[in-house]
């Protein structure tokens, strides 16, 4: 949520569409970073900002040239 906030992405409708994918697939159980995966791939398709906000802290970027290294691609897809 905290990504999301003041862009224009509905996280709720995020973690809904998420839900009824986990629901769909009949699995009893996922990782954290399966989940985490999930979230970022969703934002990545909504909202390039939300994204990356929520990267940042999902994949602990440890300095300055990992994270732009991600905005590299993220510009150049």
């Amino acid at each position: 949520m905290k990504a999301c906030q003041k862009r224009p992405v509905d996280s709720a409708k995020i973690a809904d569409e998420i839900e009824q994918e986990l629901q769909n697939s009949l699995r009893l159980e996922i990782t954290s970073y399966e989940l985490g995966a999930m979230v970022m791939q969703k934002l990545k398709e909504v909202d390039a900002v939300a994204y990356v906000r929520f990267a940042s802290v999902y994949r602990e970027f440890k300095d300055i040239e990992t994270f732009m290294a991600e905005l590299r691609q993220l510009i150049s897809k």
